[in-house]
């Protein structure tokens, strides 16, 4: 079941997040990496900036979760996490369809430039990779995210964002 987590869920997403993030480790440049991956402040600061959470439920368990923002003309997803033990059985493919379902808006997606699985996910899932110049562009327009973290992401986007470009 696929539900909007609530103010009672904070310490579920943040474990979820905090476990599925281990899979970075030694991935993606060490600069960016700290433990815990995303601090309990950083969480409740996405929320305050309007990253809606929404969560998979199986047996009355949180076991994935995936963020939705609205920003200016597009919808960010944010921050998908599924807990390694569920992993590989549709939950990301379950949230990630549910979640593009909310919106009207071209949809997207910022991850690691070095985090390959997650890309594939994407790709497999109807999302393409922006140029390097249009992804430096959207991070600074839509995110609000260090420098370097700019320099070592990629942004994959939804097939209406790439027709608008055309229009």
């Amino acid at each position: 079941m696929i539900r909007r987590c609530e103010a009672g869920d904070f310490e579920t997403i943040y474990a979820i997040i905090n476990e599925a993030a281990e899979k970075y480790r030694g991935v993606i440049p060490e600069d960016r990496w700290k433990v815990p991956y995303m601090s309990k402040d950083h969480l409740n600061h996405e929320i305050e900036e309007g990253v809606e959470f929404w969560g998979y439920e199986r047996s009355g368990t949180l076991i994935g979760v995936m963020g939705i923002q609205y920003v200016k003309d597009v919808t960010l997803i944010r921050h998908a996490y599924v807990l390694p033990s569920e992993q590989g059985q549709g939950v990301g493919t379950a949230l990630l369809a549910f979640l593009c379902k909310r919106t009207t808006c071209p949809i997207l997606i910022g991850t690691w430039a070095d985090a390959d699985w997650a890309i594939r996910f994407y790709d497999a899932r109807g999302f393409k990779r922006v140029s390097p110049q249009d992804k430096d562009q959207l991070l600074e327009t839509y995110w609000s995210v260090p420098r370097r973290q700019v320099e070592t992401s990629v942004v994959l986007a939804s097939k209406d964002w790439f027709d608008s470009r055309r229009q």
